[in-house]
C-alpha cells in the first residue's frame, strides 16, 4: 500500500506523503520542450505516449508519492462533442452548448474518443516509476463542468448574467454529466487509477442556498459511485466557505483545502484526512520562507492524517529547485 493510501485508509503513515496539484507540466523545462512541439493542448492530452511521459516527468525528478495523470477536466465536454480549444493567455474556450448534440452521445463513442486517457493511465500505473506510489485519476465536479459548458469560458471575472435562466437546460446537463462522469471514472479505475480526485474549481461562485442543488447532490452521487468501486475519493471544493458541512454531507475519504482556508479551523472541525493548503505563491519566494510555511502546515496537522499538497496548482513560473526543496523538507520533517 502506498503512503497516500495508508493515510486515507489506515489514517496513518510512517512518512508525510506528498504530491502536488499540477506537478506534471508548465514549470518543468522538459515539459516545455514537448509543449513547444505540440501546441494543440487537447491533442497532447490525447497522445498517450506523450501524456504518460509528461505524467512521469516529476516522478523522475522528485520523491513524490503519487502520479497525477496529465489530462484536463474539460476532456469530458470534449468527449460529449462540445468543442474545446485552449488559447494562450485566455484559457479554455468552448463552443455553444448544443443540448441535442450532447444528448445523442452514445457511451461506446464517448469511451472511444477518450480512450487515449485510459491508455495513458495503464502506461503510468505499469511504469517502474510508480512502484509504491499512487496513480491518481480525476474528474471535474458537475458544477464546475456546467459552468464551463454554459459559460463557454473561464468565469474568472464573472458568470454570464443569464447563466441561471434556463433551469431545464441546467437540469438536463447535470443528468448527462452524472452519467458520463461515472463512465469516465469507471474507465480510469479499470485501467489502473487507484484514487480519484474531484476538482470543483468554481465551487466558490455559489451562494449558500444554491449548494444543495449544484454541489451537494451531484457530487454526492459521484462520491457514492466511486466508493462502490472500492477506490478512495478526494474532493476539492475550492473557495467553498463551509468545509465542515461539505464533509458531513458528501463524506469523501479525504478533503483538499485551498490556500484561503484557515488550517487551524479545519483541524478543529474535520475528522477525515486533509490534503493541501499551502499557497503556491510561497514557492516563488525564498527557501527560508518556504521552509517556514511547510513546517507550519506539518505542525498543525502532525496529529491528524494529512497529505502535503498546495492549495491550488503549482504556478508556471516556479523554479524546479524550489519544488525539490519542498519535497525534501516534507520528507525530512
Amino acid at each position: 500500500m502506498s503512503p497516500i493510501e495508508e493515510i486515507i485508509i489506515n489514517k496513518k503513515s510512517d512518512i508525510n506523503p506528498i504530491w502536488i496539484m499540477r506537478q506534471a507540466g508548465r514549470y518543468l523545462p522538459e515539459f516545455r520542450e514537448i509543449r513547444k512541439q505540440n501546441p494543440d493542448f487537447i491533442k497532447l492530452c490525447l497522445n498517450q505516449k506523450l501524456s504518460s511521459e509528461i505524467t512521469l516527468q516529476p516522478l523522475k525528478r522528485f520523491d513524490l508519492d503519487a502520479a497525477i495523470i496529465f489530462s484536463d477536466i474539460l476532456m469530458l465536454p470534449y468527449g460529449l462533442n462540445q468543442n474545446v480549444v485552449f488559447k494562450k493567455n485566455m484559457g479554455p474556450l468552448l463552443d455553444e452548448l448544443n443540448l441535442d448534440k450532447i444528448s445523442s452521445v452514445e457511451e461506446v463513442n464517448f469511451v472511444k474518443k477518450l480512450s487515449p486517457i485510459y491508455e495513458l493511465i495503464k502506461l503510468v500505473s505499469n511504469s517502474e516509476f510508480t512502484n509504491n506510489k499512487t496513480t491518481i485519476g480525476f474528474v471535474g465536479a458537475p458544477w464546475t463542468l456546467l459552468v464551463y459548458m454554459i459559460n463557454k469560458k473561464s468565469p474568472k471575472l464573472n458568470l454570464n448574467e443569464n447563466f441561471f435562466d434556463n433551469k431545464l437546460l441546467i437540469d438536463r446537463v447535470l443528468k448527462i454529466l452524472d452519467k458520463f462522469l461515472k463512465i469516465h471514472i469507471k474507465n480510469q479505475i479499470d485501467n489502473g487509477a487507484q484514487l480519484i480526485q474531484i476538482f470543483d474549481s468554481w465551487a466558490g461562485l455559489l451562494k449558500e442556498k444554491d449548494l444543495p442543488y449544484y454541489i451537494y447532490e451531484p457530487t454526492l452521487s459521484l462520491v457514492n459511485y466511486i466508493k462502490s468501486l472500492n477506490v478512495p475519493v478526494i474532493c476539492f471544493p475550492r473557495g467553498i466557505k463551509n468545509y465542515k458541512d461539505f464533509c458531513e454531507i458528501i463524506k469523501p475519504d479525504a478533503i483538499c483545502i485551498d490556500y484561503e482556508v484557515d488550517p487551524v479551523k479545519i483541524i478543529k472541525e474535520i475528522k477525515i484526512p486533509v490534503q493541501g493548503g499551502m499557497d503556491p505563491k510561497i514557492l516563488l519566494s525564498d527557501k527560508e520562507r518556504l521552509k517556514k510555511e511547510i513546517i507550519k502546515y506539518l505542525d498543525i496537522f502532525k496529529d491528524h492524517p494529512y497529505i502535503f499538497n498546495l492549495g491550488h496548482g503549482v504556478l508556471p513560473e516556479t523554479d524546479p529547485n524550489m519544488m525539490d526543496y519542498l519535497v525534501k523538507t516534507v520528507k525530512d520533517y
